[in-house]
C-alpha cells in the first residue's frame, strides 16, 4: 500500500469538503446486463454468484479510487482489495465472510466455498475483525428481490471508507437478464466517474467468458 500526498493530491479540495459532513457517502443504483455471465456459469457448471462476484472484484482493483481508504487520518491506497461478503442459513439468519481476492477464478471460488460452509456452520454475525477491516470491499446480495433503491444503516462516521456493494435478483427484460447493482463510497475518495469506470469494466468482465 502506499500513501497519498494530500498536499500534491488533486482530490484534496474535494477529500476536505466532504469529509466534513455528517454523512459523507454517496451512492447509485443501476443494472448491469448479467445473461453472458449467468448462461457461462450453468454450461460450466460454476456458482453464478461465484462467478459474478470475482468479475466484481477484477472491476474493483481495476480503479484505484476504490482502493483509497483513511487510515489513521492519513488516506492509503491499498495494491489490492479483497472480498467481503454476507452468506444466508437455513435459520434465517446471516453472517460475515471474506475472501481473498486472486485473478485466478478457480483459487477466489475455492476459499469463497469454504468462507461460505464456515459461515453457513457457525452463528453470529461472525465478524472476524471486518469491522476494523480496510483492505475490502463489503458486498451484500438480496437474491429475493430486484430493487430499484437501497438504504443502508449507518453509524455517521466520517472516517468509514469502505465501499458498498449490494446485488439483487436479476430481472429478464427483452430476453437479458438485468442484474439490479447498488453501490455506495465515501464522496472525498470517490466520484460518480470513478463509479462509472467500475461498472464498466464489470459489465465488459460480465460479457468476457
Amino acid at each position: 500500500m502506499k500513501k497519498i500526498d494530500l498536499t500534491k493530491w488533486k482530490r484534496k479540495e474535494h477529500f476536505d469538503f466532504f469529509s466534513k459532513m455528517a454523512s459523507p457517502t454517496f451512492g447509485i443504483v443501476t443494472e448491469v446486463d448479467c445473461d453472458e455471465c449467468y448462461k457461462n456459469s450453468k454450461e460450466n457448471g460454476i456458482s453464478f454468484f461465484a462467478n459474478y462476484l470475482h468479475k466484481s472484484m477484477i472491476a474493483v482493483n481495476s480503479v484505484d479510487e476504490l482502493k483509497y481508504r483513511i487510515v489513521d487520518n492519513e488516506i492509503i491506497e491499498f495494491e489490492k482489495v479483497h472480498a467481503g461478503i454476507t452468506v444466508g442459513r437455513e435459520d434465517e439468519t446471516f453472517g460475515f465472510g471474506f475472501v481473498n481476492f486472486t485473478l485466478d477464478f478457480e483459487t477466489f471460488n475455492a476459499e469463497l466455498k469454504n468462507e461460505i460452509l464456515a459461515v453457513k456452520n457457525c452463528s453470529g454475525l461472525r465478524l472476524n475483525n471486518d469491522d476494523i477491516k480496510k483492505d475490502l470491499i463489503r458486498h451484500s446480495t438480496i437474491p429475493w428481490n430486484s430493487f430499484s433503491g437501497l438504504l443502508h444503516p449507518t453509524n455517521f462516521d466520517q472516517k468509514e471508507s469502505v465501499p458498498k456493494i449490494t446485488f439483487g435478483k436479476f430481472t429478464i427484460r427483452e430476453g437479458k437478464r438485468m442484474l439490479p447493482i447498488s453501490i455506495e463510497a465515501h464522496h472525498g475518495l470517490v466520484d460518480g466517474f470513478h463509479i462509472a469506470k467500475y461498472l464498466t469494466e464489470f459489465q465488459n468482465q460480465l460479457n468476457t467468458k
